[in-house]
């Protein structure tokens, strides 16, 4: 392919998107067809980039100074693969699922812009276009947040603020880099993260971490599952942000820096996967919404993402890699299926369902294979990339490291057997009335993800050779190989012995939980909710008193309050009352004075001259 090639997947979704803004209200239905087919195009042109080795493209921007570079080569073309993959079986989805939404234009045209700039994210070769587009991402997220319930532009502004202090640290960082390496050509950099270098790498980790909704930049995630349509969160916090946040971190590790195992910054990315994995997937055991239970799932999987390319190791680079392609399979899979209950339903309360996998099985065959998948179930893709990181935090010699992500395991088997049987299983819930199974385009997308989660665990040498083994092929030091093509789907081994142990104690946990509730699943996690220490540490948490944009928002209340009442109140009232008095007083003064009589008048000029001329004289 010519490397003009590289323009067609920014080009083709910005111009279909902004034909969708343009067309007729009387003709909105076209939007998903034009998306749909838009999508579908994209996926072809992706595959054939992927297949074509390396592309460059080099055009002038800004004359004599930038130049517009982009570059297909293994890591970026993967990226872009699946990202036109999910774009196009969510658009598949939003045919059906959104086709009565009153805002229809708005939102396809932000899903096409939003293709668009996250295809320019991973095709540029050159700083300042990469931020470009990468800013872009964050107007797009603002404007489909902002589509859903009454709340959701207060969310979406929460989303667009957090971004952005995390885009203003990634800029932060790159500009360090550039300074650095006095070129802003992104391919080729490799330095070693000391000095000021190593501060370049950490603020260029927030911005990807922010990206990926790593936390503490998670807060906005819980409420967008709750205000945003759901095939946003399908395609925002559930795949595409992910893959893009983990591709970012892949590049600063495996590209911009020479992350060491066991160095300092290694340590420091590991702990905050380690802690992501265990504080999200604490919050997401006790929630009782469906969709803002998969939403702190989304936040505690970037932790395994996180934790493995952390690691430095090639095995657990490999599996974090892995696991952000799994994560986005599955992840969008339950979102969609949240969303083929919430279509039929009309809720995703977990104590107003129940009994619902004979009227929905397709569904509730979907959401068995993708929330089998997440818990690291055997033979599905979770397990082999968690067992990959598991191997990789092993290798680093910090045992505790694989214990976090082992109480992971743990507790998202548990949290996905309480939705599971609070869905599907029990008896039939009086709150909703007997339903059918979703249509067709709904039920397609979940069935050709769930077939992706047993398809890349039964066969994931397939996945592994194909996509993960050409990104680290560049990176295998000399002396040492990596061949993930034979990667064994191996149960007997000591790692996955300890890893199917911790679904077991998953499973026990639930069904105590669910005895000592009566058998009430919804409230299966209840025995844990108000433990002594955590307790109180959910309830801080639903209190928002965790929640650091919500605290900023109090501290800057606090600060106004306290600037308006200190300097504010005390300046107006200088000016608005004393000095008034004092004028006031003044005009009272000199209103007397002009009683009308000569005499007084010409006393005061005689004195007014004498002062003049006493003044001439001292200077």
């Amino acid at each position: 392919m010519t490397s003009e090639a590289l323009l067609l997947p920014i080009l083709l979704p910005a111009i279909l998107g902004v034909i969708v803004l343009l067309i007729p209200s009387r003709w909105k239905g076209i939007a998903g067809v034009i998306t749909f087919l838009g999508t579908a195009i994209l996926v072809v042109w992706a595959w054939l980039l992927f297949t074509s080795g390396e592309i460059l493209l080099s055009l002038p921007w800004v004359e004599g100074v930038i130049t517009f570079d982009l570059r297909s080569y293994p890591l970026g073309s993967f990226i872009l693969l699946w990202v036109a993959i999910f774009g196009f079986l969510i658009s598949l989805y939003s045919l059906v699922k959104l086709r009565t939404h009153p805002r229809l234009r708005e939102y396809y045209g932000y899903y096409l812009f939003t293709l668009a700039v996250a295809a320019g994210s991973v095709l540029a070769d050159n700083f300042l276009v990469f931020l470009f587009f990468w800013e872009g991402l964050m107007v797009t997220l603002y404007g489909l947040v902002s589509l859903g319930s009454v709340n959701a532009p207060r969310t979406a502004t929460k989303a667009f603020l957090i971004s952005a202090f995390c885009d203003f640290c990634l800029i932060l960082g790159i500009s360090m880099l550039w300074a650095i390496n006095g070129t802003p050509k992104m391919s080729g950099i490799t330095i070693a993260p000391d000095g000021l270098a190593a501060v370049s790498f950490l603020l260029m980790v927030i911005g990807a971490a922010g990206k990926a909704g790593a936390m503490p930049f998670h807060t906005w995630i819980p409420d967008a599952a709750i205000d945003a349509p759901v095939s946003v969160m399908a395609f925002l916090p559930a795949s595409l942000e992910k893959l893009l946040g983990i591709f970012l971190l892949a590049r600063i590790c495996l590209e911009f820096f020479a992350l060491k195992a066991n160095s300092t910054l290694s340590i420091i990315l590991m702990t905050l996967g380690a802690v992501t994995i265990v504080l999200a997937v604490l919050m997401a055991l006790i929630q009782k919404d469906f969709k803002k239970l998969l939403s702190f799932h989304a936040i505690s999987q970037v932790g395994y993402m996180i934790l493995g390319i952390g690691t430095g190791t090639l095995i657990g680079i490999a599996g974090g890699l892995f696991h952000m392609l799994n994560h986005a399979i599955y992840k969008s899979g339950l979102f969609l299926g949240a969303g083929s209950i919430e279509n039929r339903t009309g809720t995703t309360e977990l104590k107003k369902l129940g009994g619902l996998a004979k009227e929905m099985p397709v569904t509730a065959i979907g959401f068995a294979v993708c929330a089998l998948a997440i818990s690291g179930v055997w033979p599905l893709n979770g397990f082999v990339s968690k067992e990959m990181i598991f191997h990789g935090s092993l290798e680093t010699g910090y045992v505790i490291f694989a214990v976090a992500a082992w109480v992971g395991a743990i507790f998202t088997f548990a949290s996905f057997l309480k939705a599971g049987h609070a869905i599907f299983l029990g008896p039939r819930s009086k709150d909703v009335p007997r339903v059918k199974e979703s249509q067709a385009g709904i039920l397609i997308p979940i069935l050709a993800l769930a077939a992706f989660c047993i398809l890349f665990g039964v066969a994931s040498a397939l996945p592994l050779n194909t996509f993960i083994q050409p990104v680290l092929q560049g990176h295998i030091p000399a002396g040492e190989a990596l061949d993930l093509s034979s990667h064994p789907l191996d149960v007997f081994n000591p790692v996955a012995l300890i890893s199917i142990g911790m679904l077991a104690v998953g499973f026990g946990l639930h069904l105590f939980g669910w005895n000592r509730a009566q058998k009430q699943a919804h409230l299966a996690s209840e025995t844990i909710h108000h433990l002594p220490v955590l307790g109180t540490l959910y309830d801080w948490s639903e209190a928002r008193r965790l929640d650091l944009y919500e605290q900023g928002i109090i501290a800057l209340n606090g600060f106004s309050n306290f600037v308006f009442k200190t300097i504010d109140r005390p300046i107006d009232f200088f000016f608005e009352k004393i000095l008034v008095a004092v004028g006031s007083a003044f005009v009272r003064f000199f209103r007397s004075l002009h009683n009308g009589y000569f005499p007084n008048y010409l006393s005061w000029c005689l004195a007014g001259l004498v002062i003049i001329l006493l003044l001439l004289r001292v200077f």
